[in-house]
């Protein structure tokens, strides 16, 4: 087994990147959701509610991000690395409650006018501290503004086995894994209990449990019922449907594609 693919998604909900090797921090992938769109209340944004989020594309350039729209090139931003504002607000993602900084006002009234209702694009400081639930915790680790776990492991096995299910296939970007590993058989990683992705472990801290998100096209913004409806029918375990491992990392500091995988069991 091997590591297939490494995914980024800096601003949380919008397109992800693709890379050949990345930088492994306690929070996750280095730039992987570090940025998030929040309403006028402090309320993250997702694909959930607003699909036309997957219209955005983002890239990472030298100074900082390009975001673009997938259907409309001449609509783009770039958005700096640091915060150019010193409001700080309070906002919420799940049940927790942590510090944003809104990132530039300029940059707000740009993805307001594109999703069509008043939000902020905030960045979280080095200073903000998401603490994951001690229940998952080793270290007392933080995560950034993923949904549950700094990391989020699928094997492609198990896409091909839910693909061969379906009546028209859907590709990974629906699942927004950061590692996709090759080799092996579907849902093996049901077993493990940590990784070493070359020189890297990781361990598994629960099933990833899947929403209606999966049922967004990332490319038209689109919804429908699957893949989700066919993989409730054979991967619902105490009435949640899981399809893939969330992680946190023990140790490492960099990952490439290519990295040999080896699985430790439970």
């Amino acid at each position: 087994m091997y590591l297939q693919d490494i995914y980024i998604y800096p601003i949380k909900s919008l397109g992800g990147i693709r890379l050949e090797e990345s930088v492994l921090e306690e929070r996750g992938l280095k730039f992987d959701r570090r940025w998030m769109l929040v309403d006028t209340e402090g309320m993250f944004l997702t694909q959930r509610t607003f699909p036309k989020m997957s219209l955005l594309q983002v890239e990472v350039g030298e100074g900082g991000l390009l975001v673009y729209h997938k259907q409309d090139n001449s609509l783009r931003i770039e958005i700096p690395f640091l915060a150019q504002t010193k409001i700080f607000k309070s906002v919420i993602i799940w049940d927790d409650a942590v510090v944003g900084q809104i990132v530039d006002e300029k940059i707000s009234k740009w993805f307001s006018e594109i999703l069509g209702m008043d939000c902020d694009l905030v960045i979280m400081p080095e200073s903000t501290e998401r603490k994951l639930y001690p229940k998952y915790a080793v270290n007392d680790e933080s995560v950034g503004f993923a949904d549950a776990m700094p990391y989020l492991l699928i094997g492609q096995a198990s896409l091909d086995d839910l693909n061969a299910k379906l009546d028209s296939g859907v590709p990974m970007d629906r699942f927004r894994p950061n590692l996709v590993f090759s080799g092996g058989s579907p849902f093996e990683d049901d077993a493990w209990d940590k990784i070493q992705v070359g020189a890297a472990v990781f361990k598994i801290t629960k099933p990833c449990a899947r929403c209606v998100m999966t049922t967004v096209n990332q490319e038209t913004a689109e919804k429908g019922k699957e893949p989700l409806k066919t993989l409730a029918t054979y991967r619902t375990f105490d009435h949640k449907v899981m399809f893939g491992q969330n992680m946190l990392l023990l140790k490492g500091t960099k990952i490439r594609v290519g990295d040999g995988l080896t699985p430790f069991l439970k």
